[in-house]
């Protein structure tokens, strides 16, 4: 057997490389310098984004259905403030009722004297409570009762007539016009 115990160190061959791509550096076939891994000195790595909390002037956005994630959602509100916030605002006038018009102390006064013992007059009022208990008291009773509910119902259309403080107002706290 005749083996070469000492063989001669060479240098392997290069591969063959296919065209349009770089020869690896150190080849002898090419003399072309390897590719740069580098980043370009121009180059700013993207900045991360920022988690910041609103300003007190600015809306939080909340996701919504079928909005595109990432991008700020924009109030078209105009005046708005953060939940909590103190709002000024205008209270409604004396004048006229947000539900309606304006009761008259006269005709809550005449229904309570006439019709007191049903509480039509606190009906008229909006004082729905104590009408349907003079209303159940008298008609439960099969009119036994009306007598008292009659001056139960005098006397408020009384007070009502001269203005008590109890009854200047009516159930919305609207003041009764004379």
């Amino acid at each position: 057997m005749s083996e070469n115990i000492n063989p001669e160190k060479t240098p392997p061959a290069a591969p063959e490389v296919p065209a349009g791509y770089d020869q690896p550096a150190g080849s002898a076939s090419g003399s072309q310098a390897p590719p740069s891994y580098e980043a370009p000195a121009s180059f700013e790595p993207p900045a991360a984004p920022s988690y910041q909390q609103p300003s007190e002037t600015q809306a939080p956005s909340y996701p919504q259905p079928g909005a595109q994630q990432g991008y700020p959602q924009q109030n078209m509100q105009q005046g708005y403030q953060q939940p909590g916030a103190q709002q000024g605002y205008q209270q409604p006038g004396y004048g006229v009722a947000p539900g309606g018009e304006q009761k008259s102390k006269v005709v809550a006064g005449i229904l309570g004297i006439l019709l007191g013992g049903l509480g039509i007059h606190n009906f008229y009022l909006g004082k729905t409570k104590i009408a349907l208990i003079q209303l159940l008291v008298s008609v439960i009773s099969v009119g036994t009762l009306y007598p008292i509910m009659g001056i139960w119902g005098l006397v408020e259309g009384i007070l009502i007539l001269v203005g008590h403080d109890s009854f200047r107002t009516d159930a919305k706290g609207v003041p009764l016009k004379d």
